[in-house]
């Protein structure tokens, strides 16, 4: 009886529907963190009155966007959207900070779109924020920054990790996964490479075959399937795109080549560099390089605003360029721009988020006092990991005094030693890529609020491809209507432009009372 009183009781509360993310497999079984997460949202919504109706937990990264549960939870959203408000529809997210429900633009377009169309409300626990269509400007633009603040940090994690796999090229090691004819080996406590006893020597023959000059790619990866040429793993013959890899890889002559940098390889190579240096006279000989493709500096980012169709660029008497509507979905009455054109009203849209310097002061210290949160997460997790890391230096310490008493072998000390040393390296990785991120966090919000001031005189300066840069961290889905670009911005840059407008319609209006709109700004 007390149930069926508590679930009447709670058909008139808010619904709501609790948002739980990890990034890794390694905090999904711990459990701590989905655990934690949890329990904040319960208590959060037991505080408030609110009725959870569903959880939704993602165990992967939301760098990108499209994840399985997120998208199953904002279906379940529209489908309440479309319910009566006699129904009582789920209308708000409970999450515990922005970082949680996504690193990345995508997602956030959509939960903007829900809380325009739809009145969804995201309460951001702690950070103590509800956000949703009525919130101030000022609330919204610091949510905006936010987004990007957690989307720099995502890309930041992945830059520590790309700049650990540089640096270990740079030592002469392999850094990721081996490749064919080699197999990933440990020795001394580093991850190196070997050759494959099994499928090394099938390797050097693909190169003193094709050295030859006797037979196409194809007719090698057919020879070399007679000769067993197969994948490790799956036992599949390897494609004749693959064998093509091969013989173009300076690794097996002993070099590694890493993001464009080249380095002399520790690994014992499988081929000489005169056999290499033969086969890419043969391949060249076969394959003629490929010329430069002309770079438009717009395709891509506009579409046509009379058929949404996507705006394409060619080339007139071999020097005027032109962007049309391609017309996939028939005659299309929008005429053709010079690309000159619509290089001048880019830049007239990059204008509109210029700030007063005044207004950028401001934003620049609440965005400073936005980092404290922030900081506090950083010296939490930082702590925890130096705690695991002392908690492994303390299990070594004591495992060696009992090898030197003869409690235990030599074998064993060696393996759990080395079990330990290669989860404190991990730690260390982790415990770097955090403190990088944290003294990153606001300079980078700073030099976003830099680039507003500085992004015409950039844009006007820049090459092709930078502008395409640099218009697309700013835009989103801009259309050309009539001769006129209708601009569509992303967050939080979208916020910067409304403000920036209200500011000057305050400024130039002629009345004393204010006019009936609100800005970040205030009085």
């Amino acid at each position: 009886m007390r149930n069926e009183k508590a679930i009447n009781k709670q058909e008139g509360a808010t619904k709501a529907v609790a948002y739980v993310r990890v990034s890794s497999r390694e905090q999904q079984e711990e459990g701590f963190s989905i655990e934690s997460q949890q329990k904040t949202a319960h208590e959060y919504a037991a505080r408030h009155g609110i009725q959870i109706v569903k959880e939704y937990v993602e165990i992967e990264s939301a760098k990108e966007s499209g994840r399985t549960n997120f998208n199953a939870m904002i279906e379940f959203l529209r489908v309440q959207a479309k319910l009566k408000d006699s129904a009582n529809p789920c209308r708000a997210i409970l999450v515990e900070k922005t970082d949680r429900i996504g690193r990345n633009m995508k997602d956030f377009v959509i939960l903007d779109d829900l809380m325009n169309d739809d009145g969804l409300h995201i309460h951001l626990i702690k950070e103590g924020d509800v956000i949703h269509c009525d919130s101030r400007s000022q609330a919204k633009f610091i949510f905006g920054l936010r987004v990007l603040m957690a989307k720099n940090y995502s890309d930041n994690l992945g830059e520590e990790a790309t700049k650990g796999m540089r640096e270990k090229a740079a030592q002469g090691m392999w850094p990721t996964k081996a490749p064919f004819g080699y197999i990933n080996v440990e020795c001394g406590g580093k991850k190196i490479i070997q050759k494959d006893p099994r499928f090394a020597p099938l390797v050097a023959k693909l190169f003193e075959w094709y050295a030859t000059g006797l037979y196409s790619v194809k007719e090698l990866t057919k020879k070399a399937h007679s000769e067993g040429l197969i994948y490790r793993r799956t036992g599949i013959r390897v494609a004749a795109s693959h064998v093509h890899k091969i013989l173009s890889n300076p690794i097996y002559y002993g070099d590694i080549c890493w993001n464009g940098a080249v380095h002399k390889g520790t690994h014992d190579p499988t081929i000489t560099r005169e056999l290499f240096d033969q086969v890419q006279l043969v391949l060249n000989g076969r394959h003629k390089p490929r010329q430069k493709q002309h770079e438009w500096a717009f395709r891509g980012l506009i579409s046509c605003g009379h058929c949404g169709c996507a705006m394409t660029a060619e080339m007139k008497k071999g020097k005027y360029t032109y962007y049309r509507c391609t017309g996939h979905r028939g005659k299309c009455p929008e005429k053709f721009a010079r690309e000159e054109e619509v290089a001048r009203q880019f830049g007239e849209a990059l204008n509109g988020i210029r700030l007063d310097h005044e207004v950028l002061e401001w934003v620049t210290t609440a965005l400073r006092e936005s980092h404290k949160d922030k900081k506090a997460y950083h010296d939490q997790m930082v702590g925890t990991l130096r705690a695991q890391y002392d908690t492994l230096q303390s299990r070594l310490d004591r495992m060696y005094v009992d090898k030197l008493d003869g409690k235990i072998s030599e074998e064993l000390f060696e393996r759990k030693s080395g079990e330990w040393r290669r989860e404190q390296s991990e730690i260390q990785r982790n415990l770097d890529a955090h403190q990088a991120a944290d003294e990153s966090y606001i300079e980078e919000g700073v030099r976003i609020l830099e680039l507003t001031q500085q992004a015409v005189m950039l844009y006007e300066k820049q090459t092709a491809h930078e502008k395409r840069e640099l218009l697309n961290f700013v835009f989103s889905n801009c259309a050309w209507k009539g001769g006129k670009l209708i601009p569509t911005f992303r967050i939080p840059f979208s916020y910067l432009a409304n403000t920036n407008a209200a500011y000057k319609l305050m400024q130039t209006a002629s009345v004393s009372k204010k006019p009936d709109f609100e800005f970040w700004l205030g009085d």
